[in-house]
């Protein structure tokens, strides 16, 4: 049986990457897949985009990567894209948007957000209706299965029978008529949708990276078994604040907030 760990959402916190990466390492799976924003909102994206590249067989682009990393950007715009610099940045925007491939029989479909751009959002558990996000909502979830001219795939393509996906940086495994829907979670910025009071003692429990192991047959059109295991892994949240704090990154406060507490920063009940 293949492994291949799924990771997304990193955000440039690399202490919680170099923590997952190990706890991937440990269990020797010898395959990882991203979905995408690597960049952004902590304070190492140089570093993030690096260690990638040398331990992550596919590297899907999302929304954050392509709005930090398109060419026209003038120095001096963005504090991220002037970290990354130049190669890094030609690097990211030329990430494909989406990745096929076979697992145990299953087509299995990654991206970043959707088959209709990089920024559109499904939550099965969360309604962003009357919200800034409204208008990119997805709430039927068969839409994540379309093929469509974003992707490059037309109507003779095939229809995947599993989708996954990040961006909204909470984790979910779900089936819906005979397909499967997975999300990792984020490896670097976890967000529990309803949580929005930072003392509560309980976000500990979604402050922990996450990401998902596939288990299967790898390139194999044959049905046979197949799991997904999601993993939740503990990191050094105060090593990763106390690098944000030595570092130059704007809006520090609200990075610092949301790893301590899983909460949507503007989401929260009161100032702290």
């Amino acid at each position: 049986m293949d492994k291949i760990a799924i990771i997304s959402d990193i955000h440039g916190n690399i202490t919680a990457l170099e923590a997952v990466i190990a706890d991937i390492e440990k269990r020797n799976i010898n395959k990882i897949y991203c979905l995408g924003d690597s960049i952004v909102k902590s304070c190492n994206s140089d570093l993030v985009i690096d260690l990638i590249r040398e331990k992550c067989d596919v590297i899907v682009k999302g929304n954050c990567d392509e709005a930090m990393s398109r060419p026209d950007i003038p120095k001096g715009k963005f504090w991220t894209r002037d970290l990354i610099g130049d190669e890094r940045a030609s690097f990211i925007h030329n990430l494909p948007i989406s990745y096929d491939f076979y697992l145990s029989g299953y087509l299995i479909r990654l991206f970043h957000s959707s088959p209709f751009g990089l920024d559109y959002i499904y939550n099965p558990v969360f309604s962003n209706e009357n919200t800034i996000y409204s208008a990119t909502e997805i709430s039927n979830p068969l839409d994540l299965f379309e093929n469509t001219e974003f992707l490059g795939k037309g109507p003779n393509d095939p229809i995947p029978d599993i989708v996954g996906y990040g961006h909204i940086h909470s984790p979910n495994i779900l089936r819906i008529q005979n397909k499967t829907i997975f999300n990792p979670g984020s490896v670097g910025m976890p967000i529990e949708m309803l949580n929005n009071d930072f003392y509560d003692k309980t976000n500990k429990f979604s402050t922990v990276a996450s990401y998902i192991i596939l288990e299967g047959e790898l390139n194999s059109r044959e049905l046979s078994s197949i799991s997904f295991n999601l993993v939740r892994l503990p990191y050094d949240i105060e090593k990763e604040i106390e690098l944000i704090k030595k570092s130059s990154v704007p809006n520090k406060d609200k990075l610092i907030f949301e790893l301590r507490s899983a909460t949507n920063y503007y989401m929260r009940k009161e100032e702290i």
